[in-house]
């Protein structure tokens, strides 16, 4: 896809496959620095998704996370996860924010198991393992290379 293309839909019409940055931006609140993820590549309905981050040195959080030996932080790396499972991903296909509010409430179990370096790609793979009411847990794991860098189950409830 193209950039500027935005979303694409499956036939069905009900499955989005991938974003470009520009329908990223538009279904999320996040902006530089705290948007997390670049591209979504592959996704599922709202059962699992798969979410893009070029890691660049010349990001602000390598200014004191660690200088002469950048890391990028793990708490980022969740970040990320929970924007790529982020609830109501429909609104990326629609090209449209959703007027609901969906807040990051919690992560259980973050195993950060390689630091993540500036000149990686980390692909953010997240499945939802349940939801009650206005809650949403999802089970996801960061990769670089095809390594498992991190994981971690993360929450998201509708305000």
């Amino acid at each position: 896809m193209a950039a500027g293309e935005g979303a694409t839909m499956s036939s069905s019409a009900t499955t989005l496959e991938a974003a470009d940055i520009a329908a990223i931006l538009k279904a999320l609140p996040h902006r530089y620095p705290f948007l997390m993820i670049d591209r979504i590549i592959e996704m599922r309905g709202d059962e699992a998704a798969v979410g893009i981050k070029n890691v660049t040195v010349n990001e602000p959080q390598f200014l004191g996370h660690f200088p002469g030996n950048p890391v990028f932080p793990g708490v980022l790396l969740i970040a990320g996860m929970a924007q790529t499972g982020r609830r109501n991903l429909r609104a990326l296909a629609d090209g449209r924010r959703s007027s609901k509010a969906r807040l990051f409430s919690d992560d259980r179990q973050a195993k950060f198991r390689k630091p993540v370096v500036p000149a990686t790609r980390s692909k953010y793979h997240v499945k939802k393992i349940a939801r009650k009411k206005n809650m949403w847990w999802f089970r996801g794991e960061a990769k670089v290379a095809g390594q498992t860098v991190a994981e971690a189950e993360v929450g998201a409830m509708v305000a």
